[in-house]
């Protein structure tokens, strides 16, 4: 028998499903995709400078960085986890002293999530407010509320 997760034992049936925050999932499709930037960003520094650098220093500080940008993703939904978001954008940035290109892709990763951190709040409060809203509409309508007037399917 599988084991249940926590949500899984504590549903009850007509639970409202918790909603998923918008800035969190463009947070976390952000640094993944800044994940395989430095992913790719490593190779370059290997290639161009892995001699004089040192192949295994490049490979482990490159690799190591993108398993940080993959699990900054789990903690992204904290309160702290947005400031860790942007100290591996200022590293990113920095990245552009061993490959100059890097300070022009770090900077527009950083801007992507700059707008991602501020649209998706924004969404977010705006979607609270519309549940807000569906709820004391509901409250003051219980015979609308359940849907008993639409046509089936809609």
């Amino acid at each position: 028998m599988a084991r249940l997760t926590k949500a899984q034992r504590e549903w009850r049936p007509g639970m409202p499903k918790k909603r998923r925050s918008v800035k969190v999932m463009f947070a976390s499709l952000t640094l993944v995709t800044e994940a395989f930037v430095v992913f790719f960003a490593t190779l370059v520094v290997f290639g161009l400078r892995g001699r004089e650098l040192g192949a295994p220093l490049v490979l482990t500080g490159g690799f190591g960085l993108v398993v940080v940008f993959v699990l900054a993703c789990a903690v992204v939904a904290r309160p702290w986890g947005v400031w860790v978001g942007w100290a591996l954008q200022a590293v990113l940035v920095a990245l552009g002293f061993l490959e100059p290109m890097m300070f022009a892709v770090g900077a527009v990763l950083a801007l992507t999530w700059w707008y991602g951190i501020r649209t998706g709040a924004r969404i977010d409060r705006e979607s609270a407010q519309r549940e807000r809203e569906q709820a004391e509409w509901e409250k003051a309508h219980p015979e609308e509320a359940g849907g008993a007037g639409a046509p089936d399917g809609q």
